[in-house]
């Protein structure tokens, strides 16, 4: 086997049908984050990002995307906003792992959302993890039977707080598959100001993200597109989440909605005209991403697991890594993987938020924040 590595801009149409033909014909490989379409728009935004080609004689058998950083160590491309990682690859082929980084010029590769299975590298798995999907595979009126019989949120919350919004604000509508830049921008600021206000990082203080997010939802190519799900009344946007589509899978990214609505339960609605449109737009399953927080346990019926680990070349550059972030990672993913720890953590995050900007307010009567 041999290994290229190329910028992600390198790929041509012959390389990037063969990546897609990969993707359909290998079960797990066909999430968006996994297509050549993110890999290419994350390239835009790193100089870091590399893609390696694995070839056997003439024939195209894999292509690795990862971002290289200092001291050999290697991420996947787009590390913390990429939400399903791995080496997308031929039906049945294996590969050597250390191979693999040596060729990459890696000494180290790390994870947290590697697609299962992955056959070079479940050996170097520290841990799995339930990622949870909504399977529309049985129809949509199967999936909303199961959640009326799970939560009376679903046979009278929900459709009285509907109709209210629809009489308090305007006729309610849903699209699942807006462009509309404009709408993306007012979804970023409220994320961005959700963040601020829970005392999370803001991912959004980064210029290349935004850019990054815009670049995909004007992305439509073979089989994937970035769109822009929103939820209406009136002339007003209640609710919007960047999606990417590959085929029959829909992957969620960056849901938000309007503060001042939240008496109407925007984002469980939201989430529901998803998943009904989804469904008729011939999606399989909608991935809601690594992670316990309410809804997702509420509107789940279906997970897919995901690996944490690291392959390693270097013990020297390993033991280092280690040292600072292996512990802190194991914990993140046993909290974000429990929604009784994850709910817990998020309580305290919130407290601590509130009593920063508390404080601040009253070191400095002028402050906003």
């Amino acid at each position: 086997m041999k290994v290229t590595t190329i910028r992600p801009e390198e790929l041509g149409p012959a390389e990037i049908a063969r990546w897609h033909g990969f993707q359909r014909a290998v079960p797990g490989l066909d999430n968006p984050f996994l297509s050549p379409e993110f890999t290419v728009a994350m390239g835009e935004e790193s100089p870091a990002a590399r893609v390696a080609v694995l070839t056997e004689g003439d024939d195209v058998v894999g292509f690795f995307p990862f971002e290289r950083r200092r001291w050999g160590v290697g991420v996947p491309i787009g590390a913390h906003v990429n939400d399903c990682q791995g080496l997308v690859h031929a039906p049945g082929m294996g590969w050597d792992a250390a191979e693999v980084l040596r060729a990459c010029g890696l000494a180290i590769w790390e994870f947290d959302h590697l697609v299962d299975p992955q056959p070079g590298f479940d050996p170097h798995l520290e841990g799995r993890w339930p990622a949870p999907i909504i399977d529309l595979s049985g129809g949509i009126e199967d999936y909303e039977t199961l959640l009326r019989s799970r939560s009376s949120r679903f046979t009278r919350d929900l459709p009285r707080r509907s109709r209210m919004l629809g009489r308090e604000i305007g006729d309610v509508r849903f699209e699942l598959a807006s462009h509309d830049a404009g709408l993306l921008d007012t979804v970023l600021a409220w994320k961005s100001a959700q963040y601020v206000r829970t005392g999370a990082p803001d991912l959004f203080a980064r210029p290349w993200l935004p850019r990054l997010l815009h670049r995909l939802l004007a992305t439509e190519s073979d089989g994937f597109t970035g769109l822009l799900s929103v939820l209406h009344a009136g002339d007003r946007l209640v609710a919007g989440h960047l999606q990417l589509r590959f085929d029959g899978v829909l992957a969620g990214w960056f849901p938000a909605y309007d503060p001042d609505l939240g008496k109407y339960a925007p984002g469980l609605q939201h989430h529901l005209g998803t998943a009904r449109a989804a469904a008729a737009a011939g999606v399989r399953h909608i991935e809601l991403g690594k992670g316990g927080e309410d809804y997702k346990a509420l509107l789940a019926n279906g997970t897919l697991m995901v690996g944490t680990g690291q392959v390693t070349r270097s013990r020297v550059v390993a033991t280092a890594r280690a040292a600072g972030r292996a512990p802190v990672r194991r914990l993140r993913d046993v909290v974000t993987s429990s929604p009784a720890l994850y709910r817990w953590a998020d309580r305290v995050r919130k407290a601590h938020s509130a009593a920063d900007s508390t404080l601040r307010r009253r070191l400095d009567p002028a402050s906003t924040r």
